[in-house]
């Protein structure tokens, strides 16, 4: 089969290429979009990461298309409908990064709790001054985890580990992990009000668009501090930087913007004859001021990025390849 590969490092392109000469394979580092998906009209099978356009005006482009293999976790980024539709198989990566991603949560809120981006750009100055530095313990704080999966359930295991009380939100709760980890299950309602921290760990889409609007942020304890390693989404950006700017809450560490896409590239929204919404200028504009306000802390979708765990990637990319070749797809997202 013929297979396309797009925003494709150096190394996954080598790694890639172990699938010749049983397959055709091409691979490069742009994304898949509708500018470039006539050049790959005769793939059968696409890889991707999650800035590439998977949308169904893009993959009616691919005619012959009957594989999807995501290189992530997340599949908001894919037009399921089209696909369910059009016959195309879509295989995702569900287990290569819990823990990468629940230490990073703790990257972020360690660095917010002992001001380590301050600090270390004071110092880098030869400013030596611990005026306003002043952080606080983690040790006694409540941390609350919404979506208990597995990473939320790593997260939660680091939390006991430095002596934090957990209490969780899931639609699916599971006694046996919360008696094993040490934390009980709590209304969404009950945890907002109660965390020092609030940690998020959903899939993006429709049922959690904006899971945590104005009321919810309302809801949240005064001088909470709310982590974000999901969706960007997930968070009414607009309300978020009110609740911010106020005093409300205390800070923010977020891996995720709504319009982190658009960010990377602003240009691009201009590319197409389609209509802008309202709602992403909006969006894009409140990505903006999270991104100045001193509060805050915003990294660029790196929570699941480490050495190990990209290669877990990989590797169980092109095992989903291999499995639906031999006509026994794994890892399919229904």
């Amino acid at each position: 089969m013929k297979v396309a590969v797009f925003e494709a490092t150096e190394w996954e392109h080598q790694a890639c290429l172990s699938l010749q000469p049983r397959h055709t394979v091409h691979c490069t580092a742009e994304r898949l979009t509708s500018e470039l998906v006539d050049g790959f009209s005769d793939a059968e099978i696409v890889t991707t990461f999650i800035w590439s356009d998977l949308s169904a005006a893009v993959l009616r482009r691919l005619p012959k298309l009957r594989l999807i293999a995501t290189r992530s976790t997340g599949f908001d980024h894919i037009d399921l409908d089209h696909c369910r539709k059009a016959g195309v198989t879509v295989c995702n990566v569900p287990d290569y990064g819990d823990h990468t991603v629940a230490e990073h949560v703790f990257a972020l809120l360690l660095a917010f709790s002992r001001r380590i981006v301050q600090a270390a750009e004071r110092t880098r100055r030869g400013d030596f001054s611990e005026a306003g530095l002043r952080g606080f313990d983690l040790a006694g704080k409540t941390l609350g985890v919404v979506g208990a999966g597995r990473i939320g359930r790593r997260v939660a295991g680091i939390a006991r580990g430095l002596g934090m009380h957990v209490i969780a939100f899931d639609l699916r709760p599971d006694p046996e992990a919360a008696a094993a980890l040490g934390f009980r299950y709590a209304p969404l309602a009950e945890l907002l009000a109660s965390a020092d921290v609030v940690s998020l760990h959903l899939p993006g889409g429709a049922g959690s668009h904006h899971l945590l609007g104005e009321p919810e942020l309302a809801r949240m304890k005064p001088g909470a501090v709310l982590i974000n390693t999901s969706r960007g989404g997930v968070v009414d950006g607009e309300a978020l930087v009110r609740a911010l700017a106020s005093g409300h809450l205390a800070g923010a560490g977020l891996d995720v913007v709504a319009e982190e896409g658009a960010l990377r590239e602003e240009a691009e929204i201009f590319r197409t004859q389609a209509t802008v919404s309202t709602e992403r200028l909006r969006a894009l504009v409140a990505d903006h001021a999270l991104l100045s306000l001193p509060n805050v802390i915003v990294t660029p979708h790196i929570a699941y990025d480490s050495r190990e765990a990209v290669e877990r990637i990989i590797d169980t990319t092109l095992a989903n390849i291999a499995a639906f070749e031999a006509g026994a797809p794994q890892n399919v997202v229904s």
